[in-house]
């Protein structure tokens, strides 16, 4: 509930005397942002719940799972300051453009982590894995970001009917991309780092051929 929202509540409690037997309720687009609102809070943790599970089948890793995951906190600073500085309410569109931006953020994760696996199973190790990871898969972070970025701005900017559902939207995925983005390619190989430290890397998910052998007759 945004603020002007609990502000109309509280003065029309304190003004309002009712006779014993009456009820003031609220309706229409407040009344649809509330339901929608509690759905959200059962809809997001399963979300997160079910792209955890699917990290974990993925990567065979809790530490790794926990490690992408990660993200989407780094994502969330970004939307909320947007929010913030923009003087939006957390809406039901902001809602939505939250859901967005988790899926993007878990996505530049799988991009960097799976990477420095990749490096790791070659032979390469930790550190220099980490540090040629994060600079070779620097522009398809960066590529995977801009194009969504780019893709709202006229939303953000928009002035016409409608502008008022659109730009809370657009400005959470903006402004959740850039913090996402910028603490995935400083934080996220760090905390790599720390957390596969003392583990070994794991084969490849898939096993290669068996060799072949050749008969030689005499």
């Amino acid at each position: 509930m945004g603020q002007p929202e609990k502000e109309g509540q509280r003065k029309i409690d304190a003004a309002v005397k009712l006779p014993p037997g009456y009820v003031i309720t609220w309706g229409g687009q407040f009344e649809n942002q509330q339901r929608a609102m509690k759905r959200f809070a059962i809809v997001v943790p399963v979300t997160i719940a079910s792209i955890f599970l699917l990290l974990f089948i993925s990567f065979n890793s809790v530490k790794q799972a926990v490690l992408i995951i990660l993200n989407i906190p780094f994502a969330l600073i970004g939307g909320i300051l947007a929010l913030l500085i923009g003087g939006f309410n957390l809406s039901v569109s902001a809602s939505v453009g939250f859901i967005t931006l988790f899926g993007v953020a878990v996505l530049n994760g799988i991009v960097m982590v799976s990477y420095f696996n990749e490096l790791r199973r070659e032979g390469i190790n930790l550190e220099l894995a980490v540090i040629k990871g994060a600079v070779l898969r620097l522009r398809p972070v960066l590529i995977t970001a801009s194009v969504a970025a780019l893709g709202l701005v006229p939303m953000l900017l928009a002035t016409g009917p409608g502008s008022e559902i659109q730009k809370p939207l657009a400005a959470v995925v903006i402004g959740g991309l850039i913090s996402s983005t910028l603490l995935t390619l400083f934080i996220l190989p760090t905390l790599y780092k720390v957390f596969e430290r003392k583990s070994q890397p794991r084969p490849h998910p898939l096993p290669n051929p068996p060799a072949t052998t050749e008969l030689i007759s005499a």
